[in-house]
């Protein structure tokens, strides 16, 4: 009969899938990046960090990412939007900054469902397409056809030397926190409640600065996996654009040193 393994992880169905736990084990992959950040409202976007955060600022960062040569896909891709905004985190233990991930989007069932079972990141499905006619970019979100987001881009010039370099050393440690939350079943609350810190590090080749711009879009009301959702970002007015970046370099995701927030 099957028995589970102290020194393995597993992913449902468990009794398919396990792999022997190697806590220096990463995944990795190339990635292009667009990223924009825009001012919002803090007493609104206050309504979305729990109260185990501070936010730093009232800013949003939407980040594209195309995720290609991925090796635990094996060598295959997939495309990302992560909507994320800047906090403290105020433990009994811990404390310290990082990006608190309102959403992400993916459209690849692998990385969602590793996503969301380890690491509390929420990820949920979304077409996410790219068209890029250099120096001009547009991204977009769409989930039964109906669009749901819109970004575009238009590179001014490169970033290089001292300004590179500065950017890489901020990247070379990303503290990216989730909420794993599993409902409890027949009855209200939850069976498990945890912050989860999934540290991250990328290293850039190269960085184009420019101008961008972004715009939520209201789903229909027959879209009912995705209206709390896109009605809440869409809700938060966009004051003002503060940066708008186009990377591009390898990634790593430390998965396996992921740690529950205390």
């Amino acid at each position: 009969m099957f028995r589970l393994k102290d020194d393995f992880t597993y992913l449902m169905p468990v009794h398919f899938f396990g792999l022997k736990f190697d806590a220096e084990q990463f995944g990795k992959g190339r990635k292009m990046n667009l990223a924009i950040t825009y001012e919002t409202d803090r007493a609104q976007l206050e309504n979305y960090i729990p109260e185990e955060f501070e936010l730093l600022t009232p800013e949003i960062t939407v980040g594209f990412s195309q995720n290609t040569e991925v090796d635990y896909l094996e060598g295959g891709s997939y495309n990302v939007i992560g909507v994320g905004a800047p906090v403290r985190f105020h433990g009994k233990k811990d404390q310290l900054e990082g990006a608190y991930q309102l959403v992400m989007w993916e459209n690849k069932t692998a990385p969602i469902i590793m996503g969301r079972k380890q690491d509390g990141v929420p990820k949920i499905y979304a077409d996410i397409n790219l068209q890029a006619m250099p120096p001009r970019y547009r991204v977009t979100a769409s989930y039964e056809g109906e669009t749901l987001l819109t970004m575009d881009f238009e590179a001014t010039g490169p970033i290089t030397g001292q300004e590179l370099d500065s950017m890489n050393a901020q990247k070379q440690s990303i503290n990216s926190i989730g909420w794993r939350y599993i409902p409890k079943v027949g009855a209200p609350g939850a069976e498990l409640s945890q912050f989860i810190l999934f540290p991250m590090s990328d290293e850039l080749e190269s960085a184009q600065a420019g101008n961008g711009s972004l715009k939520w879009i209201k789903p229909p009301e027959q879209s009912l996996t995705q209206i709390p959702i896109d009605q809440s970002l869409a809700s938060l007015p966009i004051k003002k654009v503060t940066g708008a970046v186009l990377t591009k370099g390898v990634y790593a995701l430390h998965t396996m040193k992921s740690r529950v927030l205390e």
